[in-house]
């Protein structure tokens, strides 16, 4: 770093300053510090210049106070580090009051020949102090990166178990990413429009949703405790009624862990938070009523288990109270599973409608058009029918978290809930301001990207839903995301010098519906993998990949995810498609044990799918130009890749079905001899692979070559 300040021979002390980090923060001290030493050299000076100097070196001293003050705190906080930070805090402290004695006015004398100051102070001293405070400034930074990087990398290992904390970071990663170009827009309407208060409000609004989120991410780095959200989360009534049957169900093993008023309690408490439900103004009389009946079943139930418990308490565990004790759980159990039940669908029941009523986002595009018009009284009006909507959705998303089964789902019901809370009143500035400068293209963009926004914020509710159907009905909610971008140089030539492209938000809504079906189908893989015994079979892992290709080109049309420009969506084509003739391989390898009428279906279907892949494979491959030429390529290769999905859909419940019609006859037919028969024949081995899609000899080594084809693959990827 020659051309750094940091490396002037006034300041030589030895340091070894190895990150750009630490040497930008040292460039602001250094040049204050050169100003001194500087000053130095002419020992006569005016008051003016000593004034100067005197200023420079108490905001030497100030700033290295505060400075000294965190690093303090951050030792107190990290007891491996606290000695070695305490000293450099105490060395750098020093050095600041040295620097601010010695250009301290009153070491300055008058010169007995004119009107200028003569500083005495040694120029040694000065050096010598620069480099203590250096030195010392540049231990505490180093220190402090160490604890950072050492936070982020355990934050980090531990996120990779932790769902919750997956959860959160995707919450708040979310909001940055759709943010960044709110903050744009919002920031140069306000530019352009320095006087308008619903413009600086709209503005306000964005800062402080990012920077909510930059201290969600702070506090799940270091891990620090947020109260209100184990508060938000603890309250649910899914958590409420798993810890009651929990509780209900341990009396089997211990009569006598609690009492029968803690257990009628944790009840009342359950039944208080399902006014949520019966308070809302959105609940049908009939939903309503249902729900008071369940509850007053549970109640019902639940005292006549006190009963029984406390007979059983009194007069001993013979074999009928026992019996009686064990039906009366049971049944406490099953009213309180129909409750959750009823509860689940009066949740999701609404949520389902409220996407179909504001589906078609009449009161956005009335709000466009009464800012674009300058109509301040008719926006004023579909403002209120937006928040009448705002409203709906909140206490929607409040009832979908109560009947979320797990803390992540639970975390994206609340990221919804502030979403649609946060965004409304936005949408609302940014049509006002609009309404006040109607001819303002900016302010036009602006309320379009908040629009945005909120269709986008529908469009994963829906998703959401979904997943909530799925962890309700006993189908895994989760999603393994495709991170795996194919690098420059491993696929076409052709795509080298092509120009990635990024899709304006009207095309992505037109890919919206095309993504949503893809999403679809990759859900329908997972589905249908579920139900297959052979885990480690081929085919499923292929049919795995192939899913998790297909959602991280969903993300894409949804502008989110790791694929960010058309150029990675045409590789991450390429690699379905390579995917792709893979499993028609092992397609091809299963149908050799196959019947003739069996093997002419998988063939046909193998066939269809070959010919996809090709098509895909092709289609990505081929250069075009210009923005609507790409346009229509990404148009082509969603729709490519759907018909793709359909076909791996199709094809694995058939596959499943013979493999495990076959494996019956195997075991029907096979005899302790046959088996010691076929030990000394390859064919069986060949059966076994074909059908299972791996070796089940256990005394087979692989060899080289099969590793560094495997190696290949996965690099290829």
């Amino acid at each position: 770093m020659a051309s750094s300040p940091c490396s002037n021979s006034n300041f030589d002390s030895g340091l070894e300053i190895k990150t750009r980090s630490v040497e930008q923060t040292l460039i602001p001290l250094v040049t204050q510090i050169t100003t001194l030493i500087n000053h130095k050299d002419k020992p006569k000076k005016s008051e003016r210049t000593l004034t100067a100097i005197h200023r420079v070196g108490q905001a030497v001293n100030v700033a290295v106070g505060r400075f000294v003050a965190v690093g303090e705190a951050i030792a107190s906080e990290n007891q491996e580090l606290k000695d070695e930070m305490g000293q450099a805090c105490f060395e750098a402290r020093r050095a600041g009051d040295a620097i601010a004695q010695l250009t301290d006015v009153g070491s300055a004398s008058p010169a007995p020949s004119d009107d200028r100051v003569t500083v005495f102070s040694d120029r040694t001293a000065m050096v010598k102090a620069a480099r203590m405070l250096l030195s010392s400034v540049t231990k505490v930074l180093v220190l402090a990166d160490r604890i950072v990087i050492k936070q982020i990398i355990t934050s980090r290992n531990k996120d990779l178990k932790d769902e919750k904390k997956k959860a959160r970071m995707a919450a708040a990663r979310a909001v940055l990413e759709k943010c960044t170009m709110m903050l744009l827009t919002a920031s140069k309407t306000c530019l352009r429009h320095p006087d308008c208060e619903s413009a600086r409000i709209n503005k306000d609004a964005v800062f402080h949703r990012m920077r909510c989120a930059l201290e969600q991410v702070i506090e799940i780095v270091t891990e620090a405790r947020s109260s209100g959200e184990n508060k938000t989360l603890s309250a649910s009534i899914c958590n409420g009624i798993r810890d009651f049957k929990y509780t209900v169900e341990s009396l089997r093993e211990d009569l006598f862990s609690l009492t029968p008023q803690s257990l009628t309690g944790q009840l009342e408490a359950l039944v208080e938070r399902t006014e949520d439900f019966t308070d809302s103004a959105y609940t049908s009389h009939e939903q309503r009523q249902s729900i008071l009946s369940l509850c007053q079943l549970t109640r019902q139930d639940t005292q006549q288990l006190v009963h029984t418990w406390v007979g059983v308490q009194q007069s001993g565990s013979s074999k009928e109270a026992t019996e009686n004790l064990e039906v009366a759980i049971l049944k406490t159990c099953h009213s309180m599973g129909d409750l959750r039940r009823e509860l689940h669908n009066v949740a999701v029941g609404r949520a389902s409608d409220l996407l179909k009523v504001h589906g078609e986002q009449l009161p956005l595009r009335a709000l466009k058009a009464a800012g674009a018009e300058g109509n301040l009284e008719a926006v004023a009006d579909y403002s209120r029918k937006l928040t009448e909507q705002k409203e709906q959705l909140v206490e929607t998303c409040r009832l979908l978290c109560h009947v979320s089964c797990t803390e992540p789902l639970e975390i994206t019901c609340i990221h919804a809930e502030e979403t649609f809370h946060v965004i409304g009143p936005q949408i609302i500035s940014a049509a006002q301001t609009l309404a006040l400068h109607p001819s303002s293209k900016i302010a036009r963009e602006n309320l379009d990207v908040f629009c945005e926004a909120w269709e986008s914020q529908l469009c994963d509710m829906g998703l959401l839903l979904k997943e909530i159907n799925d962890v309700f009905e006993g189908r895994r909610g989760d999603r393994k995301p495709y991170l795996s971008l194919p690098r420059p140089g491993k696929h076409s030539a052709s795509l080298k010098s092509a120009k990635a492209v990024k899709l304006d938000a009207e095309e992505q809504t037109s890919m919206a519906k095309l993504g949503l079906e893809l999403r679809l189908l990759s859900s329908d893989v997972d589905a249908e993998l579920e139900k297959w015994d052979e885990e480690e079979h081929d085919i499923i892992r292929q049919s795995q990949s192939l899913a998790s290709i297909a959602y991280s080109m969903y993300l894409f049309t949804r502008g989110e995810g790791v694929l960010k420009t058309t150029l990675d969506l045409f590789h991450q084509a390429e690699v379905l498609s390579e995917e792709g003739l893979q499993l028609c391989s092992s397609l091809r390898t299963f149908s050799t044990r196959l019947v003739d009428e069996e093997k002419a279906v998988v063939l046909t279907e193998n066939e269809t799918l070959v010919a996809l892949c090709q098509q895909l494979q092709m289609g990505a491959k081929t250069p075009v130009q210009g923005k609507t030429a790409t346009f229509q390529k990404v148009d082509s290769t969603i729709q490519a890749s759907r018909s793709l999905m359909t076909v791996v859909v199709s094809l694995l419940p058939l596959c499943n079905k013979l493999i495990r019609k076959h494996k019956s006859e195997r075991t029907s037919l096979s005899s302790p001899q046959d088996w010691r028969e076929t030990q000394h024949t390859s064919a069986p081995i060949k059966e076994d692979v074909a059908l299972n899609g791996n070796n089940s000899n256990g005394f087979r080594v692989k060899s080289l070559d099969e590793h560094m084809a495997s190696l290949n693959l996965l690099e290829s990827k």
